[in-house]
């Protein structure tokens, strides 16, 4: 994987804040699995995933002891967890208390409803936005100092359609703006191999053309 490991003594224990600029030790992608759920909005997070594994040549293989799917290239680790997304926590923590990964150095990718299909959030910390995944993810780790990738999914407009809406695959032009958007972190992965997450934010948050 290329970009620099933390100096010796830097990284921190399960669910410790540690330097910002240290590289993403654990990649997570959320989502739900089976086919059913394949071409879900829910499951941005599984398809980009799918993209960056492809992209570093490293296959997901399932893993029982993590509760998911995972491929590792050199010190980074894969993972989507098989626990449906309102249990995505477990998986997380199971594999970043076994590796010792601090929550600094893990990033979650994820659905966004509050963002329109196409834009693209990178973010340490905050709060849930009410979505579950993240809500477990926090809840396990004990923090929420995690990094996140948002992936706008759009909203339905009512609360009431939530998650009808989740659960159905985009319209075609929203697919076309998914597609691109994933794109678009596949080529930012560099600047967040390396730890340099403010460029990634740069180059990520720059509205898409």
């Amino acid at each position: 994987m290329p970009g620099r490991r933390p100096a010796p003594g830097a990284r921190g224990g399960f669910g410790s804040t540690i330097d910002s600029m240290s590289p993403p030790r654990l990649i997570v992608g959320l989502g739900n699995p089976g086919s059913e759920y394949e071409d879900h909005r829910h499951n941005v997070g599984f398809w980009y995933i799918d993209r960056l594994a492809r992209q570093l040549m490293v296959p997901l293989t399932p893993q029982g002891r993590f509760l998911g799917h995972v491929a590792r290239c050199d010190e980074l680790w894969l993972l989507q967890p098989m626990t449906y997304m309102n249990l995505s926590g477990q998986a997380v923590a199971a594999l970043a208390r076994f590796y010792k990964i601090a929550a600094a150095e893990t990033l979650v990718v994820h659905d966004d409803l509050d963002l329109p299909p196409g834009s693209i959030r990178l973010k340490q910390g905050g709060g849930n936005g009410g979505h579950n995944g993240l809500k477990d993810i926090q809840a396990r780790l004990a923090t929420a100092d995690f990094w996140r990738l948002r992936l706008g999914i759009g909203h339905p407009g009512e609360r009431a359609e939530v998650i009808n809406y989740v659960l159905k695959a985009p319209r075609r032009e929203e697919q076309e703006l998914l597609d691109a958007a994933l794109n678009r972190c596949l080529l930012a992965w560099p600047l967040l191999a390396a730890g340099d997450y403010a460029a990634a934010q740069r180059q990520l948050h720059l509205k898409a053309v």
